[in-house]
């Protein structure tokens, strides 16, 4: 080889470093931003609510993107699962069907006893205990991982109350406020597949391609792009909200505060009622019951219904993406309490 081919050849080897090395630079700028992100979630999370209401044209940019968003949100809180810890879960199924019932059959009931005795709006009372019948917040794991409770068990009870919530939800909402949730079970199977059945087909490839090993050093990084899909989301969900507030803002303030209420009060009920169970299962039960999956009912409700019925969903979002924020402090005091 000559000298000209050496020079040549050693030109290429070094261009090659150089740009593996400016990748790994950007890798690695990549990975620390979402591990700040996943440190600073709770406030990222308000920022989405808040940014999608006072933003309008975000909130409809981001509109049409809700559903993609959810398939990789469930894809990377999924990857994020510590299968020993819920294959433990698993092997205790009558704790985790009392946490289902608990939250499908018990919550609505004690919804409904708690605005019954109240003279509240009639959309008002209809949404609080249709709230409360509500399947876990896709969220819900990664809001538990955010706040140091147990991702793995709100996981696997997320995906149960998703999967029955279309056949428990309408039957108590007809019986308790005499609302028909018009449901289509076909309809919701296909919403299912799309929302948890590619995310895990999704995660499991991912799995099998990285490596458990590979994936582990990453696992901070993930939490912040979770974040930040949680975020997208909140811009998306807000869509036409501040418009329908500013034409009736008495109104919505008492739905604000009943969906606050609704939302902290079934998570201190829960929290009370799992404590022999343990903190870290009380709070995470807790956490989940007090964030319900509105974005399903929003789709379905039927023309006839209450629209404030609608808006009271709607509001739900803000106890929803403000609870860690406004929780986490709660938590870590508890947690650090209990040693």
């Amino acid at each position: 080889m000559g000298c000209e081919s050496k020079l040549a050849w050693h030109e290429d080897i070094e261009r090659v470093a150089n740009a593996a090395n400016l990748a790994a630079r950007g890798l690695s700028r990549v990975d620390r931003f979402f591990a700040a992100s996943a440190r600073r979630g709770p406030a990222l999370l308000g920022f989405g609510v808040f940014g999608g209401l006072l933003v309008p044209p975000l909130a409809r940019a981001f509109h049409g993107v809700i559903t993609p968003v959810v398939v990789a949100l469930m894809t990377l809180v999924l990857l994020r699962v510590d299968i020993p810890a819920a294959v433990g879960h698993l092997r205790r199924p009558g704790r985790l069907a009392w946490l289902v019932g608990f939250q499908l059959l018990i919550c609505p009931v004690l919804a409904w006893a708690a605005v019954t005795p109240l003279r509240l709006d009639a959309g008002i009372a209809a949404g609080v205990v249709i709230f409360a019948t509500g399947c876990a917040a896709t969220s819900g794991p990664a809001f538990a991982r955010l706040v140091g409770l147990d991702p793995e068990l709100t996981l696997l009870a997320t995906l149960a109350t998703t999967v029955l919530v279309p056949l428990t939800a309408p039957p108590m909402a007809h019986a308790l406020m005499g609302v028909d949730l018009a449901i289509s079970v076909p309809a919701f199977m296909l919403r299912l597949v799309l929302a948890v059945g590619l995310p895990i087909a999704f995660s499991l490839g991912i799995r099998r391609l990285a490596g458990a090993a590979r994936l582990a050093p990453y696992g901070p990084a993930v939490d912040g792009a979770v974040v930040w899909l949680v975020v997208l989301y909140g811009f998306g969900v807000m869509n036409g909200l501040a418009a329908r507030m500013l034409a009736d803002p008495v109104w919505v303030a008492q739905a604000a505060f009943a969906a606050f209420a609704a939302s902290f009060g079934l998570n201190l009920a829960t929290t009370m009622a799992f404590l022999p169970l343990g903190w870290r299962t009380a709070g995470a039960s807790g956490l989940m019951s007090g964030n319900r999956n509105m974005a399903l009912y929003l789709a379905v409700l039927p023309a006839a219904a209450d629209p404030r019925v609608g808006l009271f969903f709607a509001l739900c979002q803000f106890p929803l993406f403000l609870s860690p924020f406004l929780l986490r402090p709660v938590y870590r005091r508890i947690t650090r309490a209990l040693g």
